[in-house]
């Protein structure tokens, strides 16, 4: 745990909010009614998270590093739980090093560094996997009401994660088999119908939501599954070196190995067979296996020295340290390719007038450029001029622009113009209305190019 919250304690804030995070801003910095008002519309079924990081910036701010922290205990908590899971399992010197393979992988890195709720999902996917084998082993009404529990807070996180509930059932089947306990899946069965029953108001909210919030993402295809491990793990060369030493151990560590690996294994295929029929295939939704390829990873390592085991160890994490490195300068994908909001929204700052206003581009989609310089800049931001309605009074995270944009430019003699890409023109790619007002009522006085995007300022022509 202390090499992990070291890890990903390291230049947590250096990689400037993205998208996804600014999202999270947005929703939490609301009042609550909005925020409520909010979920009803779009991200419902992020909004136990939501909730929560409402609370949390209301207490401790909402700084790059205030924002991320909540993630960063929740990645230091999932070490230790998958430390002891690998001890249950499978002894002592395993856990210890899943727990420290756990800690150097990239994935705990990103999601630790990520204001979103994969690090609380990665939590309680441990949690409730440890709780299911100290009820398999001690099948009391109490330890199933923690499972039980464990359940809830996994799809609470998110609730891709119950597809963890299908390696669930496979290694109570596997120890049906070998026990002879006719009590563990009628008992279990018990606690997975409680738990899913508390969790269908939030299925439900998010099945209506489904469209507009999974548009963007594609069906899968054969050819994109030997690159899942990578993208799980954030490295391709760790992701293989882990699936290969997990595989090893799914089919050497007897009923525990095979269970574990099923737990890797059926999540993937669920979440790739349900991506076929809706839009669901995201491969970072499945960072919450990655603790238990860890397990089964150090379950192969153990039998060695403890030197030679720890080295590889290390290995693993010099494997992965060009991918530790590109995360904390960007969590932009691919990480050549950042978006320099923040470059953006000092120039702005460093050049703006009071009376100015500001135009932005794409006004719809995920870049949420409004949302950043919102963030940045606060109330010191250049005026909306052709909004008509913000997020706030739309309950989402989108603005409603004027349907004539040459009367609402009308007002201001100095114009900002951010667009993503970088530009030499910066009118270049506009909406029609949008770049007719601009051109025939400004000139372009200068072009600044941030990475990722193009900020100009535009004067209103004397002709």
């Amino acid at each position: 745990m202390l090499l992990t919250l070291a890890v990903t304690s390291f230049q947590a804030d250096r990689a400037q909010l993205w998208r996804d995070e600014l999202a999270t801003w947005s929703a939490v910095s609301r009042p609550l009614g909005d925020l409520l008002r909010m979920i009803g519309n779009i991200d419902g079924v992020s909004s136990p998270y939501y909730l929560l990081m409402h609370g949390w910036v209301r207490i401790f701010g909402d700084s790059v590093l205030s924002l991320r922290l909540p993630t960063i205990l929740c990645m230091t908590g999932a070490a230790g739980l998958t430390a002891v899971l690998g001890q249950r399992l499978f002894g002592t010197r395993t856990g210890l090093i899943a727990g420290l393979l756990f800690a150097v992988v990239p994935s705990t890195s990103r999601y630790a560094q990520e204001a979103r709720s994969y690090a609380f999902a990665t939590l309680f996917a441990v949690l409730s996997t440890l709780l299911l084998v100290r009820a398999v082993r001690r099948p009391t009404w109490t330890n199933w009401a923690g499972y039980a529990l464990a359940l809830l807070g996994l799809g609470l996180a998110h609730l891709v994660a119950v597809l963890l509930l299908a390696g669930h059932a496979a290694a109570i089947v596997l120890a049906w088999r070998a026990t002879g306990d006719r009590r563990l899946p009628t008992r279990w069965l018990v606690v997975l119908v409680a738990a899913l029953l508390a969790l269908v108001p939030l299925a439900v909210l998010g099945q209506g939501q489904r469209d507009q919030q999974l548009d963007w993402v594609d069906a899968p295809g054969l050819r994109e599954l030997p690159g899942v491990p990578g993208s799980i793990v954030q490295a391709g060369t760790v992701g293989g070196l882990l699936l290969g030493l997990a595989a090893v151990a799914a089919f050497s560590r007897g009923r525990r190995g095979a269970a574990l690996g099923l737990c890797v294994l059926l999540p993937v295929v669920l979440l790739f067979l349900g991506g076929l029929v809706t839009p669901l295939w995201v491969p970072r939704y499945l960072v919450f296996t990655v603790p238990f390829s860890c397990v089964l990873a150090a379950s192969v390592l153990a039998p060695l020295k403890l030197p030679w085991a720890l080295l590889i160890v290390l290995v693993t994490g010099l494997l992965g340290s060009p991918e530790q490195a590109g995360l904390r300068r960007t969590h932009e994908w691919p990480r050549s390719a950042p978006i320099d909001y923040r470059g953006a929204a000092e120039i702005i700052r460093a050049n703006q007038e009071p009376g100015d206003g500001i135009v932005y581009s794409p006004r719809t989609g995920w870049k949420f450029l409004d949302i950043a310089t919102a963030y940045h800049l606060g109330e010191d931001r250049p005026l909306d001029v052709l909004a008509t309605r913000d997020q706030i009074r739309r309950a989402d995270l989108w603005a409603s622009e004027c349907a004539q944009p040459a009367g609402c430019l009308a007002s201001v003699d100095r114009v900002w113009l951010l667009v993503v890409g970088e530009k030499a023109d910066p009118l270049r790619g506009l909406p029609v209305p949008k770049a007719d007002a601009l051109r025939t009522g400004f000139t372009t006085s200068r072009v600044w190019t941030p990475p990722g995007l193009t900020v100009a300022l535009l004067t209103r022509s004397t002709g």
